[in-house]
């Protein structure tokens, strides 16, 4: 199985949350606080974090400006990730994808199955990789947000985390760029 406590030391991981709202406030955005302390309480940095419409135009404009953004390595946002018509977060981030992580959103099927049920499958979590920068979407629900850090990304962004995880191929998620 997975093994967190091998001998590399603990690497800090650079996260902008972004909460996908048309009513949310900083003040009652459960699910951005969810991720921010779990982020801090993980030892990571918090980089930034902000709450955009739900506009596909609009998220992929945030999501673009964090990719280009030297100071992130990865992006978490929330909300956004179900069937009804204003839920374009996932389209928003397949926009902006030069690789999606498939795997990510059978896992995290996975996980929610146990909490949740048949009800996993109205989520369309997904994760992928633009300009070198992680990028998930979870659902708005504070719950869904726990599940997804507890059960998946805190161990994937954790770079003791064997066999593998997401933080000791960062350096190479670009080397594409340097092939000639």
């Amino acid at each position: 199985m997975s093994d967190v406590g091998n001998a590399r030391a603990f690497i800090p991981v650079r996260i902008a949350v972004l909460t996908v709202s048309d009513t949310r406030t900083h003040a009652d955005d459960r699910s951005g606080d969810v991720l921010a302390s779990r982020i801090e309480a993980a030892g990571h940095v918090l980089t930034q974090r902000e709450i955009v419409k739900d506009d596909r135009t609009a998220i992929g404009a945030k999501l673009r400006a964090w990719c280009a953004d030297d100071g992130i390595d990865v992006i978490l946002s929330t909300g956004g990730t179900g069937l009804t018509g204003r839920d374009v977060t996932v389209e928003a981030h397949r926009d902006v994808y030069e690789k999606e992580i498939e795997a990510f959103g059978t896992v995290f099927t996975h996980v929610s199955m146990a909490k949740i049920g048949t009800s996993a499958v109205q989520s369309r979590a997904c994760g992928g990789v633009a300009q070198g920068t992680y990028l998930f979407a979870l659902p708005g629900s504070p719950g869904a947000c726990k599940d997804a850090w507890d059960e998946i990304l805190s161990l994937q962004l954790d770079y003791r985390h064997a066999p593998c995880n997401f933080v000791e191929i960062m350096p190479r998620l670009e080397e594409h760029l340097r092939r000639k």
